[in-house]
């Protein structure tokens, strides 16, 4: 599965692309501070010349405007073509319903599934969630803390860009 080969990438939001702060509740945006991941800048621009980049979250806080002036905050949004947001759609990660929406979406676009790639750090809602629904998944896991897990694992979102992945 060659990453620059997909037409489509769904990132999570909290600890994928943007950072979770501890102490920080509530909506992002009205944070003391928000905080990019690592290289997500790089990465989602040099992805979104080629290809589609959403944010699909189970954020429960924040609706979608508040998610896009979090990542306003953060100089991420110009790279994002949509968001999917649990609070707004009324269902979440790893529902079938949730990814069923998101692929309704893309379908619209003229993306398929297998043009698709969901990359995010929980291995239930984000990776097993998408595979579920036929949809390839790459955990991040930055810290080393799933090394067993035998699919698709990245510890860098620089890694995205390499081929093959």
């Amino acid at each position: 599965m060659a990453a620059m080969k997909k037409r489509a990438f769904l990132f999570d939001w909290g600890n994928t692309i943007m950072r979770d702060l501890p102490g920080e509740t509530g909506a992002m945006c009205l944070w003391s501070r928000v905080e990019a991941m690592p290289h997500a800048a790089r990465v989602l621009e040099q992805l979104s010349t080629t290809a589609s980049c959403f944010l699909a979250t189970n954020a429960a806080d924040s609706t979608r405007q508040d998610i896009l002036k979090a990542l306003q905050r953060a100089g991420l949004d110009q790279f994002l073509t949509d968001i999917f947001c649990a609070r707004d759609l009324g269902c979440s990660k790893p529902s079938k319903e949730y990814f069923d929406t998101i692929l309704r979406a893309l379908k619209r676009l003229g993306i398929d599934r297998a043009e698709a790639l969901v990359v995010g750090d929980s291995l239930e809602s984000d990776v097993r969630g998408a595979q579920a629904a036929g949809i390839d998944a790459v955990l991040y896991d930055p810290e080393g803390q799933h090394q067993t897990y035998p699919g698709p694992r990245i510890t860098d979102l620089r890694m995205l860009l390499e081929e093959p992945l």
